[in-house]
């Protein structure tokens, strides 16, 4: 089969990523091929609000970004669950669409899932050509792939944009450090002579999440082998770091909700490792060269992990049933797990083992 060809003529391109910080580092190299394919085009992207505080001045494989409004169900709000009624769209959509309409965008592009709320959305937009993913409840867009949950996530979105053909320049995501980060970063955590290592026990999910006591021992035991060690959180996860540290015996630093997304950037780029639940802030760590251990569930394992190793050892955990109902959640009717209990899915991962590949990566 011929691969598709570029699109003759393109001079603005809007690419639909509007949801949380792991999904935005995981698709840089889908945004990095277009640039590289499209060079004179210009690239919105059309993010949540967070993307543009974040991104709005950072250099990036885009020219421009643009939130798209709170509230759009599917979008920038969970979708409903079945059986519930769809709220309505907020006031504030109807202005965005006829905005990004005037702007007269050559090719629209979704890279924000499979489809069902997101396609129509960016059918309004107004572009000549519309490229996206689609579940079979999704409608179509021009040129279309299938979505499929179990696949990697950096190379869904590569296989996406291929269809107009942006050929990849590279499948490791890069995120950019810039001088007001890394200020903010030592400012929370000082230089000193010993080797800075994060512990992030938050995630959004909890079943995502590794047990507090887990954390802990791993926090004494590279703080005994001379580490400086410190805990991430955001704002919302300051219990959850206070509960590592205070089951901590040695000193951890506690840094919950001390720093932006900029600046936890900063601290990871200066760190040599990261240990951390499969969340945002690990793919943040990858994106900008830290060294990893990651915990992950045998799904997510599967989309999100880095395919290196000298660099990065994800960890599995090989539950394949929910611990409370028994519920599959590997079977294609609840991907990721979603039969309704927040239990952790990987407390099972040992210590002993992830320690073991945190002081093989110190070593090397």
């Amino acid at each position: 089969m011929t691969p598709p060809r570029r699109v003759p003529e393109v001079r603005t391109i809007a690419v639909l990523r509007a949801n949380a910080l792991g999904d935005y580092i995981l698709s840089l190299p889908a945004l990095e091929a277009l640039r590289s394919a499209y060079p004179q085009a210009r690239i919105v992207l059309l993010g949540a609000g967070w993307h543009a505080r974040l991104l709005g001045r950072r250099p990036g494989p885009y020219d421009r970004v643009e939130a798209v409004p709170d509230g759009v169900v599917g979008v920038t709000a969970p979708s409903p669950r079945p059986g519930h009624p769809i709220p309505p769209e907020p006031p504030e959509l109807g202005r965005f669409i006829e905005r990004i309409r005037a702007e007269r965008f050559d090719v629209a592009i979704q890279l924000h899932g499979g489809g069902r709320y997101s396609n129509p959305l960016v059918r309004r937009l107004g572009a000549r050509l519309t490229v996206g993913m689609a579940t079979p409840d999704a409608p179509r867009l021009d040129r279309w792939v299938r979505y499929i949950h179990y696949q990697p996530e950096v190379f869904r979105y590569l296989e996406v944009v291929g269809l107009i053909g942006a050929t990849p320049v590279g499948y490791r995501p890069r995120f950019p450090v810039v001088a007001e980060d890394l200020a903010e970063a030592k400012a929370a955590v000082p230089d000193s002579d010993r080797p800075v290592v994060a512990l992030h026990p938050g995630a959004r999910d909890p079943r995502r999440r590794w047990p507090p006591k887990c954390f802990a021992h791993v926090a004494d035991a590279l703080a005994a082998a001379g580490a400086d060690v410190v805990i991430t959180g955001g704002a919302s996860e300051t219990e959850l770091v206070d509960e590592v540290v205070a089951q901590a015996r040695r000193p951890v630093r506690a840094l919950a909700g001390a720093l932006s997304l900029g600046g936890l950037a900063g601290l990871y780029a200066r760190c040599r490792l990261v240990v951390a639940n499969d969340t945002g802030p690990l793919h943040l760590a990858d994106a900008v060269g830290a060294a990893t251990v990651g915990l992950y569930w045998v799904g997510n394992l599967i989309n999100v992990a880095p395919v290196e190793r000298g660099r990065h050892r994800p960890l599995c955990a090989w539950t394949t049933r929910c611990p409370v109902c028994g519920v599959d959640c590997m079977h294609p009717d609840h991907p990721g797990g979603d039969c309704g209990h927040q239990v952790s899915f990987i407390a099972d991962i040992p210590v002993d083992e992830v320690l073991a590949q945190a002081f093989d990566l110190l070593r090397h």
